[in-house]
């Protein structure tokens, strides 16, 4: 069965779900497809919802480092999520995808982007208590133009006039900080300018999330075993003698695969410029996570250049509003076109 296929399987099943319970007439009176795509933001904001809890679990998990807790992530994300290929019986079709793969090229290939993925799943775990979670967040915010300028470049994707100008407005942010700070973040700059990279890779692949996902964690566990027992066998004691970091760990592999599942879910039922809009919910949640709970420090003058940026974003949703748009009018005149 395709993965298109089962999104419609899941969409169905909780849709049937969900009709059970008093909802809404923009439920009951909608079509199939207005139920897929209001289940797909919803699934869009848990996913977000779920990323934001994430980045200030380090902080619960005193007196465990950011390096610590990503590791003991990477261990707990990958029992969560082989648990449920197991139970779901997807397993298998994972493997047999990577059986597939018979040359030492092609597995060289797929290799490629895991260092990206861990780099930047520990920066995420390490970042917000070691004072540069604001930083980050930027990251995240820059990601998407990011996306825009590689789309342009790797695959001769030609840019609007707003897309050009929100590229525009985030270098003029870039620059305005560098000139006031005489450097910039490199947790903003790794964000930015590898993460790209890792989905352009995998997309080249043909590879799945969730395929991608099971090999990356696969390849670390050992070493991130290996870590526990050589260089931090106090956190190994810590875990093992307390129920309640065992809890607070397990959480955090279940939270890990569910934020995944239901972004991956959201990016199947969604239009591609709705998703891409509902994706900047988890960098705003980030920014403000990080200047409250986690206490990051932000000084005023920083408002000028991430100010810059945030028209850029603005610019991007606002040239996916118009396409959104566009895409409307045209099935609706498809629609009512008569019949020749």
């Amino acid at each position: 069965m395709s993965t298109s296929m089962l999104s419609t399987v899941f969409a169905n099943t909780l849709a049937t779900t969900v009709s059970r319970l008093p909802l809404p007439a923009i439920w009951t009176a909608g079509s199939a497809q207005q139920r897929t795509l209001i289940l797909g933001v919803i699934l869009a904001i848990l996913s977000n919802l779920l990323f934001g809890v994430l980045y200030a679990y380090s902080s619960f998990l005193a007196p465990l480092s950011g390096t610590q807790v990503f590791i003991w992530r990477m261990l707990a994300m990958w029992a969560a999520l082989v648990g449920y290929l197991l139970i779901s019986g997807r397993l298998g079709f994972h493997i047999d995808k990577l059986k597939a793969l018979g040359t030492v090229k092609q597995w060289a290939w797929l290799l490629l982007p895991t260092p990206i993925f861990l780099s930047q799943f520990w920066l995420f775990m390490w970042a917000p208590v070691n004072g540069q979670g604001v930083q980050t967040a930027m990251g995240y915010f820059l990601f998407p133009l990011m996306m825009v300028v590689f789309g342009c470049v790797l695959f001769g994707e030609k840019l609007s006039r707003l897309q050009w100008l929100a590229v525009a407005f985030a270098a003029l942010g870039v620059g305005s900080e560098i000139i006031r700070t005489q450097s910039v973040s490199w947790a903003t700059l790794w964000v930015c300018g590898t993460y790209p990279l890792y989905y352009i890779l995998r997309r080249m692949q043909g590879i799945g999330a969730v395929t991608g996902l099971l090999v990356d964690l696969t390849i670390f566990a050992p070493f991130a075993v290996a870590y526990l027992l050589l260089f931090a066998p106090s956190s190994l004691s810590l875990v093992s003698g307390s129920g309640f970091f065992i809890l607070m760990l397990a959480g955090l592999g279940v939270m890990s695969v569910l934020a995944m599942k239901t972004n991956v879910d959201a990016s199947q039922m969604l239009p591609v410029n709705v998703y891409g809009m509902m994706s900047y919910l988890e960098p705003a949640l980030l920014f403000i996570l990080a200047i409250t709970v986690l206490g990051n420090p932000f000084e005023s003058a920083m408002i000028y250049s991430y100010g810059l940026i945030w028209l850029g974003i603005v610019c991007l949703i606002m040239h996916g509003i118009r396409q959104l748009r566009s895409t409307h009018k045209q099935s609706q005149t498809t629609k009512i076109a008569p019949a020749i």
